[in-house]
């Protein structure tokens, strides 16, 4: 096990009073986890520090082999357990039909349709009638959430969005996996900095930015799903 170093044993408490403030005065709420490496540290701090907040997964139907088998895992490592939201299978077929399997390879449009239906249509079910979901997003990802706030309030879902982790480097993320063996998807060891769906998602090489393996065909400022985009 690694030594946490005392910067980051700061940032921990920091994302510890987050969460039990959350736990306190923000209940029904729930973690929203891809199970990617941010994901897991939010997992495993929640487990261990704030057992109130539940935890959800969408399941596109697209997701890689090794996100199933760290769910798996995961389903015997926490005393938790992961509420998983599926997409509408009438909503898929439809889809499918009229535009194939990987129609979102032709344009934004198609893929933004795509994200539509397998992500932020369940994503609002998963939301409902709480006060309250958090993401393990980070400023550094992405141009997309240069500015992005530890909380704010959720206008298209009428919650509050907290991101405890906004401030933390990759570095920081991956020290607190290794420092308490937290398990983590198998995919990172081979160079996919970021996890979705399977056709959507690629391993990085050195110097690429920590998003471009996903969506990598459009411009990095079109790099969001729609679960984390406003309206207005």
């Amino acid at each position: 096990m690694n030594e946490i170093k005392p910067a980051l044993a700061a940032k921990i408490d920091a994302v510890i009073a987050v969460l039990k403030d959350i736990e306190q005065n923000y209940l029904p709420a729930t973690l929203a986890t891809s199970f990617g490496a941010e994901d897991m540290v939010l997992m495993d701090l929640i487990c261990k520090h704030a057992p109130g907040i539940d935890i959800f997964t969408l399941d596109t139907g697209r997701l890689p082999k090794e996100t199933y088998e760290l769910m798996q895992t995961l389903n015997k490592h926490y005393d938790k357990k992961v509420d998983v939201f599926f997409p509408n299978t009438a909503d898929v077929e439809l889809f499918v039909t009229n535009n194939g399997p990987n129609a979102f390879y032709d344009s934004v449009e198609l893929r933004k349709q795509c994200c539509g239906i397998r992500k932020v249509v369940p994503l609002n079910r998963a939301l409902s009638g709480k006060k309250a979901w958090i993401t393990g997003m980070r400023r550094s990802q992405s141009v997309t959430r240069a500015e992005l706030p530890v909380s704010e309030w959720d206008d298209d879902h009428g919650l509050q969005k907290f991101s405890p982790l906004t401030d933390w480097s990759n570095g920081n993320v991956w020290a607190y996996l290794r420092a308490n063996d937290v398990p983590y998807n198998k995919l990172h060891d081979e160079g996919y900095a970021s996890i979705g769906c399977a056709p959507c998602t690629r391993a990085i090489t050195m110097g690429e930015d920590i998003r471009a393996g996903r969506w990598w065909w459009e411009d990095p400022e079109n790099k969001e799903c729609g679960l984390h985009v406003k309206s207005n």
